[in-house]
């Protein structure tokens, strides 16, 4: 029961935020062409704070087992590379081929790792999932914006793939927390606050955006891509990645960590790079949405059978 409720809590509030845009747009207070608006703003405005936020907070001087780096980072890449060669020889519309491949890699870590690795094992826990946050989120990003100006229509030239990747918001925005990280540069105080009361915004806000602009009626044409897709994201490749640490010999915590990476849902921001950059937003949204909702029962479960097979906790 216990691990029931920590995966309700934790996606609970996200139902909350897609339930409420979608009222909004129903009961009439907000039309599709500002919500459209709208998500273009958290897109261009909120999300560069966001990723400029979440390496301006690592701490300096933190350490982690460079194994573990080694391992997550591999897994993210090399997970990558078999999508882009499997993904585009089954679907055929490039709009779709770039979500479906974001949906599968990209898990909404950030928000989850941390509640669920508290939930079992204390602060401890919270402090390496925190770690390796920081490592993650920016790779994720990152290599989003590769796959979906890849896929953006045709073959891109180098230079204006290159071009629209360096002049992404999300790279700019990381850029600049890389660069305060690396230099150890800190705002002051009175700045500071409200640069991290933004980021705390850009998810809530990206996920009333999503509410606002679904379309459930798409859901059954789509159901060939979502079921497969989700299939793979929540049940097939959370047993690879604990299966491979497992065997590799990382610790409980640092397999649990690894697990969580993987198996929490699809992270809210892919719906608004989706939208923003030439990908089906429909279905990127539709992802959302789904995963987070079936995240409760397939977490559950998972925590549930690692816990009573001692591997875990």
């Amino acid at each position: 029961m216990s691990s029931f409720l920590v995966a309700v809590n934790a996606v609970v509030p996200f139902l909350i935020y897609i339930s409420f845009g979608y009222g909004v747009r129903r009961s009439g207070l907000a039309d599709e062409a500002f919500l459209g608006r709208l998500n273009q703003l958290v897109f261009k405005a909120f999300f560069p704070i966001l990723m400029f936020n979440n390496l301006y907070k690592i701490e300096t001087g933190f350490t982690l087992n460079p194994k573990l780096v080694v391992f997550a980072v591999a897994g993210i890449l090399i997970l990558q590379a078999v999508l882009l060669l499997t993904v585009p020889r089954l679907v055929r519309e490039n709009p779709r081929r770039g979500v479906i491949i974001q949906a599968i890699y990209r898990s909404n870590f950030v928000l989850f790792g941390i509640p669920l690795t508290a939930s079992i094992y204390g602060a401890g826990g919270t402090t390496l999932a925190s770690m390796m946050i920081a490592i993650v989120i920016p790779i994720y990003n990152v290599t989003a914006v590769f796959i979906l100006e890849l896929f953006r229509g045709g073959k891109p030239r180098p230079a204006v793939l290159l071009k629209n990747v360096c002049t992404n918001p999300l790279i700019l925005g990381a850029a600049a927390g890389f660069v305060a990280f690396i230099l150890g540069l800190r705002l002051p105080a009175c700045v500071e606050k409200p640069v991290g009361q933004f980021a705390d915004l850009t998810t809530p806000l990206a996920l009333f955006v999503l509410g606002g602009t679904m379309h459930f009626s798409s859901i059954r044409g789509n159901a060939r891509y979502l079921v497969p897709a989700l299939a793979v994201k929540l049940v097939l490749l959370p047993a690879v990645i604990f299966a491979l640490a497992l065997a590799l010999g990382f610790d409980s915590l640092e397999r649990f960590v690894l697990f969580t990476m993987f198996a929490t849902p699809i992270a809210a921001s892919s719906y608004s790079m989706a939208e923003n950059m030439g990908g089906d937003g429909e279905l990127a949204g539709e992802f959302v949405v789904l995963s987070t909702a079936v995240s409760v029962i397939t977490i559950f479960l998972w925590v549930f059978v690692l816990r009573e097979m001692g591997l875990v906790g």
